[in-house]
């Protein structure tokens, strides 16, 4: 299976990279329901990522006005030493929360876009507009096959 998912992702990857229009958000996200732990179910291989299993997100609400993000996996294995990284997100104007900007070490931002997102917060894909990172997340350590078979065969714009 992960093998399937590797290839999987090659096919997606270039599938997406040869659209040539900007890529697209959902309309709305409720940050409030968004909160909380995710589990990576697939991704685009990234090298700050080199060597990661059972990769989490989670995010929490700040009073401060943005989105507390905390990463964890576990390096060389899914028994291998965790690791974990805090930082800040920032939601941008006039994306209804769908696209936010991601630190990790000040002043850098990467951009966080949610592209696909169940009705039910039950999963998310998260994307970068230039296409070359792409993670699909879920609320479940295991998705069920047939969502994620689904999520593939988003036409992405």
């Amino acid at each position: 299976m992960k093998h399937l998912l590797k290839i999987t992702f090659v096919l997606l990857m270039s599938t997406l990279i040869s659209y040539t229009h900007p890529l697209s958000t959902v309309p709305y996200v409720d940050l409030q329901k968004y909160a909380g732990k995710w589990y990576e179910i697939a991704s685009f291989p990234q090298r700050f990522q080199k060597g990661c299993n059972c990769t989490t997100a989670e995010y929490t609400l700040s009073e401060h006005g943005y989105v507390i993000v905390e990463n964890r996996c576990n390096k060389g294995s899914i028994n291998g030493k965790e690791s974990y990284i805090k930082g800040k997100a920032f939601v941008e104007n006039n994306s209804g929360n769908a696209k936010l900007k991601v630190q990790f070490f000040w002043p850098f931002k990467g951009k966080y876009w949610i592209i696909d997102l169940a009705d039910d917060y039950s999963y998310a894909v998260v994307g970068h507009p230039n296409r070359k990172y792409l993670w699909i997340l879920s609320r479940t350590p295991v998705m069920p096959e047939k969502t994620y078979n689904n999520i593939l065969k988003i036409e992405r714009k």
